[in-house]
């Protein structure tokens, strides 16, 4: 063997060691006998690593150069426009891979980003993190999901860049209905482009204050319709929040029927939801534990990064599973485990990731948290200590140490 971990509770179960050679796990169990380079994660919690499923690395850290808030309108989606201009294939390369090394840093080693096509950016965004993905492969599995913000039916250019991204090989395509004068043209326009490409699906849908006008129905009807049961994900589902219970089960089991997943963004939404309002202004974010319990699979993700969407944040998935434990008033630990999985198996599954997971065979990628169980590493944002890629450590962080006098 090449390396062992030992002492480490996979998921916070007892502890084994780890066996790795030729950057795959070829042994688990107590007490390896090895005479391989050791890490001694004594105890501590080990997963496959974070899986981000929804960020938008094109868009990441531009706060600084777009126009301010306008009261209570937020205005992100035209604040962005105005300045993509200024986007070069440079530019977002550098933004990106910074917020991309803080993301790696806490933790992540699998993501899908968004990247936004149209006349104001081009192909520049794109091909930008295409080579971000390929330099960065000795820490983190990027895939690219290409999308219109601003609108596609109306917008014949963005059309043609979504087409030429595909036939360049993305392999997930989005959409972003709210911004569109005819919402459901646009989902089945995406729907036919996913179907003559064979690609994936993820949307970001039913953003908003009430329940009114939802397009959460179209997307399961046309999911069942074309078989596409677990190739396709929704973002945001703000709108979910408004439901009383009730009906908020009856839409989760429509969803789960057709095998659509649901990725809540606790920071952006929380951000964006409730402009209307100027007191006892409401959450606006999908409660993904009441979603899961009745059969809807679920992530956890960032979203935007210090953008007009969501002028805050690091990259630190485990926080933003605190935030959305705290919001949605979650404090069992059965349910902040659960939260942890929609950073980890569940992401996975959304992504449709087949070797994931630690386990003989797979790829030997371990990050090391200083928790003992998931949910502790919630409950109090535990940071990771140690990140593998592929059997190589890629990530070293110290525990905080107190001097006494």
């Amino acid at each position: 063997m090449d390396l062992v971990i030992r002492n480490a509770r996979i998921f916070g179960d007892l502890p084994v060691d780890i066996g790795i050679q030729s950057g795959k796990i070829v042994a688990l169990g107590p007490n390896l006998t090895t005479d391989a380079p050791a890490f001694d994660a004594a105890g501590r919690l080990a997963c496959p690593g974070l899986v981000e499923t929804h960020i938008h690395l094109d868009k990441t850290r531009i706060i600084d150069r777009c126009p301010p808030e306008d009261g209570r309108n937020a205005n992100a989606v035209p604040r962005v426009a105005a300045v993509k201009a200024t986007f070069t294939e440079e530019d977002v390369y550098g933004r990106a891979s910074t917020t991309l090394e803080n993301c790696i840093k806490h933790g992540t080693n699998r993501m899908r980003t968004h990247v936004e096509l149209d006349a104001g950016v081009e192909m520049r965004s794109f091909d930008a993190l295409e080579k971000l993905r390929r330099d960065y492969a000795w820490a983190i599995d990027i895939e690219l999901c290409v999308f219109p913000q601003e609108g596609l039916t109306n917008n014949k250019r963005s059309d043609e860049l979504l087409v030429e991204a595909l036939k360049r090989g993305a392999r997930v395509i989005g959409a972003a209905p709210n911004y569109d004068p005819d919402k459901a043209g646009q989902i089945h326009r995406i729907f036919d482009l996913a179907r003559e490409y064979d690609a994936d699906i993820d949307m970001h849908l039913d953003s908003g204050n009430s329940p009114a006008d939802m397009d959460i129905h179209l997307v399961c009807e046309l999911t069942k319709k074309y078989g596409l049961g677990g190739r396709v994900a929704v973002g945001h589902g703000c709108k979910y929040s408004t439901l009383p219970p009730l009906d908020l089960r009856k839409l989760a089991a429509e969803i789960a029927d057709a095998g659509v997943a649901v990725t809540v963004l606790p920071a952006t939404d929380l951000y964006m939801m409730g402009r209307n309002q100027d007191h006892s202004v409401q959450r606006g974010v999908a409660d993904a534990n009441v979603l899961v319990e009745n059969g809807v699979n679920c992530s956890i993700s960032s979203n935007n990064i210090l953008n007009p969407f969501t002028p805050l944040g690091d990259g630190n998935l485990i926080r933003i599973a605190n935030l959305q434990a705290n919001v949605c008033q979650i404090g069992e630990a059965q349910r902040l485990r659960e939260c942890f999985h929609m950073l980890t198996t569940r992401s996975a599954r959304l992504l449709n990731l087949k070797n994931y997971g630690i386990a003989i065979g797979n790829p030997a990628d371990v990050v090391i948290f200083d928790a003992v169980t998931p949910e502790e590493a919630v409950a109090e944002v535990k940071a990771p200590l140690a990140a593998f890629k592929h059997g190589v450590r890629t990530v070293t962080r110290p525990r905080a140490e107190l001097h006494r006098p």
